[in-house]
């Protein structure tokens, strides 16, 4: 189901209405069947697929806390191989076969390529990343085994982050669904506010953007250089609204009913260099593969080579998660590359910078700095949203070639759209500018008369209903 859809329109003030009237013993359950229904509105097939890797990691947690010895080491791995190969047949089976098939043709062997493709259910990379996380943290001792099935089931399930996250640790989550979650006007506010927001960086920004994005990228060769300029910029936009979106209403839903989900964006594009980047950009899965890969490695306490490999591995990684498709590997590897050479450099520029006088606290250097690093985003976007590498490729060949304004003016989509898309990255802008005062600002709001208060929501849902893209299009990490 759709957060952008009349289905969930209907499903979740009916949620709420049941989850708040029903007795404390019967919410978790009625959350578990709500969140079946949630999935079940995609494909309903594949909740058995979600349950398979449920029950794995269930027993898994109850039995790593009565083993000891090697026994739980040689459990844990288990566990996790049994949820990972669920993940691999659906996700990376046709993948990996088709490139053996591949580099078998390169050495002289002649193989028939596969013809089995699965569809790959939605939302199978979060769910199996938030399960396996828990497997770890009891292992670990961080965490103990929940041993109530249906609050187990309800913790991977949880409809408001199931089908694209934040991916939650149990610590944050699992111990929420044994508290009491009254009907409270001060989480209905907060909810509200946070969802229409997101609601306005999906309908009004990304899917508006995504009109002129998807036609550049599907055929890059028809357009000009600075059409694929102003398309993968509007790209970087749009999936960071698409996302930063869901995101916003995923917390606000779950802020209704009483839930606290982890922060997923902080104004990632303010960032200073790529690995701030990724400290601020899907916070929830950059931590995951930093806590559960990067340090089991090594992290950076080893020698350089191996921390570069490190960094590598991880980001190789993360790239595949993605998506079985060599420009997300690629796409991994270059944000790897970013910051093992923004490590290497870093001596160098801050020389070069003091020959000007610019020490790490000057605002100039720090603007440039952002500006660089939006720029080596974007060049990496490009790889990530083009459909094959040789359409990367291409984009990255021809993007100082015939900037031609003339044509930019004819355009019936930048005439008719471009104005509403600006004006929506502006308030997105503002909003970002205004989010470190937010505490302040929450204090001040509170003493504007109610009246004042609801013209602005009521503003802001009206720019939603107006200007809104509404082709009930789905949230770009729905296929991850």
């Amino acid at each position: 189901m759709l957060f952008n859809s009349l289905e969930f329109a209907l499903f979740f003030p009916t949620v709420c209405a049941l989850y708040f009237g029903l007795p404390l013993r019967w919410r978790t359950p009625l959350l578990l069947v709500a969140s079946c229904g949630f999935y079940m509105a995609f494909v309903p097939a594949y909740i058995l697929i979600l349950f398979v890797t449920i029950l794995i990691d269930y027993f898994a947690g109850i039995y790593l806390e009565r083993i000891t010895g090697k026994g739980r080491l040689l459990l844990l791995w288990v566990s996790i191989i049994a949820t990972c190969l669920v993940l691999f047949v659906f996700k990376y089976f046709y993948f990996f076969t088709h490139a053996f098939v591949d580099l078998a043709g390169f050495a002289g062997w002649k193989l028939t390529d596969p013809t089995l493709k699965i569809l790959l259910p939605i939302g199978l990379s979060f769910h199996t990343f938030q399960s396996l996380s828990y497997v770890v943290e009891v292992y670990r001792g961080n965490q103990k085994a929940e041993r109530g099935f249906v609050t187990y089931a309800t913790y991977v399930m949880f409809f408001p982050q199931l089908v694209a996250g934040p991916i939650e640790r149990p610590q944050n989550l699992l111990h929420q669904f044994h508290e009491r979650h009254d009907f409270n006007y001060d989480n209905i506010t907060a909810g509200t506010k946070r969802m229409a927001w997101g609601f306005f960086k999906k309908l009004v920004i990304a899917d508006r953007l995504a009109l002129y994005v998807n036609d550049v990228y599907t055929r890059p060769q028809a357009f000009n250089g600075l059409q694929l300029t102003i398309a993968t910029v509007f790209f970087a936009y749009q999936i960071y609204c698409d996302f930063s979106g869901y995101s916003d209403i995923a917390i606000g839903t779950a802020r209704i009913l009483g839930f606290r989900l982890m922060e997923n964006f902080q104004t990632p594009y303010y960032s200073a260099s790529v690995s701030e980047f990724w400290r601020r950009w899907h916070i929830s899965l950059s931590t995951w593969f930093r806590d559960y890969l990067y340090y089991p490695l090594g992290g950076n306490r080893v020698r350089r080579p191996r921390w570069m490999m490190n960094i590598l591995i991880t980001f190789g990684v993360s790239g595949l998660w993605h998506g079985a498709n060599w420009t997300y590997v690629v796409w991994g590897l270059l944000n790897g590359v970013y910051l093992i050479c923004g490590a290497l450099t870093e001596g160098i520029r801050n020389q070069f910078f003091g020959l000007f006088g610019l020490n790490t606290s000057s605002q100039f250097r720090r603007g440039l700095r952002v500006a660089t690093t939006f720029t080596l985003i974007c060049a990496a976007w490009v790889i990530f949203r083009a459909n094959r590498l040789s359409d990367a490729g291409y984009i990255f060949t021809h993007f100082w070639q015939n900037w031609n304004f003339g044509q930019i003016r004819t355009e019936q989509f930048l005439l008719r759209q471009m104005p509403v898309a600006l004006a929506g990255i502006l308030l997105l802008e503002f909003g970002h500018c205004l989010q470190p005062r937010l505490p302040r600002l929450e204090r001040y709001t509170a003493n504007v008369p109610t009246s004042l208060r609801w013209i602005c929501y009521s503003a802001l849902l009206l720019s939603v209903v107006l200007f809104g893209v509404y082709r009930k299009s789905q949230f770009i990490y729905f296929q991850f």
